[in-house]
């Protein structure tokens, strides 16, 4: 059994990571905003009664849609102000810790191979300019700390997660929820369904299950290292839609494509190649299940 501390445990992916860790019989301590301001770094010295075998670090101050576009300036304070104060700590106390942090497929410059090689050359897209820069900043600070002191850590840039269990807070859902959510609206309504885009833009997606499961095992068999964590496929919206319609039986010839609308990067695949070689034959949870699954959740939380 393994102590572990894990920050932003309360967000969608940090809950679901925090549930698998507790039902492999790691001793699990929930970080969240209510119990540890990340922005303060005294917070951090309450939980030095425990020394901890590993950390995650699912911190981040961001949301979906132009979220990143108009608060730019506040993303680049807060998350740099959390990772610093984080990674700080981890140096000073929790040195025997591996540290287990996540970056961002934005970081990416749109137009590159998405290799983790190319993960810090060019520019981000410029609507996710400073969360891009402030996750590659993260990266800077895993890589400066483990070579000054010997510090051990991994650090995954994860695809669209999706699933069950989604954090329903107020804030603006990931575009694989707005689909579900408008086309159950749609078909239980009559509500015409408007999709930004003409639809040909395409995203990749990767099960929380999947998610879960393939970081503990990552971080059973490697470090210092810098992955990409997908299923290397990608899907037009116009697929999504499809699938979902099928699913909730609404019409998917209604649907009304407003292309006057920000829908960021045409295309967005990570090339999944040091994943593969790392944990070979790969299996990922079936497209239309892992949506049908998450359908079945949204109607319940009535989204």
């Amino acid at each position: 059994m393994s102590n572990i501390i894990v920050a932003g445990s309360s967000g969608f992916i940090g809950k679901n990571m925090c549930d698998f860790l507790e039902r492999k019989g790691h001793k699990v301590v929930r970080l969240n905003s209510k119990n540890c301001d990340l922005l303060e770094h005294k917070s951090l010295l309450n939980y030095n009664n425990l020394k901890y075998d590993y950390i995650y670090n699912f911190s981040a101050y961001t949301q979906a849609g132009n979220f990143c576009d108009l608060y730019g300036g506040d993303q680049w304070i807060i998350n740099n102000k959390m990772n610093i104060n984080l990674l700080e700590w981890w140096a000073k106390y929790q040195s025997q810790a591996k540290m287990i942090a996540f970056g961002t497929s934005v970081s990416y410059t749109v137009y590159e191979n998405l290799s983790e090689e190319t993960y810090m050359d060019g520019e981000p897209y410029e609507k996710y300019y400073a969360y891009a820069h402030s996750k590659r900043e993260l990266l800077v600070g895993l890589k400066s700390l483990s070579k000054q002191y010997g510090l051990k850590y991994l650090y995954l840039i994860p695809s669209t997660v999706y699933g069950p269990n989604y954090h329903l807070d107020g804030r603006e859902l990931h575009f694989i929820y707005d689909l579900i959510r408008k086309i159950i609206r749609g078909k239980e309504f009559g509500e015409t369904v408007t999709l930004w885009g003409d639809g040909t833009q395409k995203r990749e997606l990767i099960y929380i299950d999947d998610f879960v499961k393939i970081t503990y095992n990552l971080n059973e068999i490697t470090e210092n290292e810098i992955i990409n964590l997908g299923t290397g496929d990608e899907h037009t919206i116009i697929s999504f839609a499809k699938i979902i319609c099928n699913e909730v039986g609404y019409d998917f010839h209604k649907i009304n494509f407003d292309t006057s609308q920000f829908v960021g990067a045409k295309s967005k695949v990570l090339n999944i190649s040091k994943l593969s070689k790392l944990i070979p034959n790969l299996s990922f949870t079936n497209l239309e299940i892992g949506i049908r699954e998450t359908i079945k959740w949204c109607k319940n939380q009535k989204l």
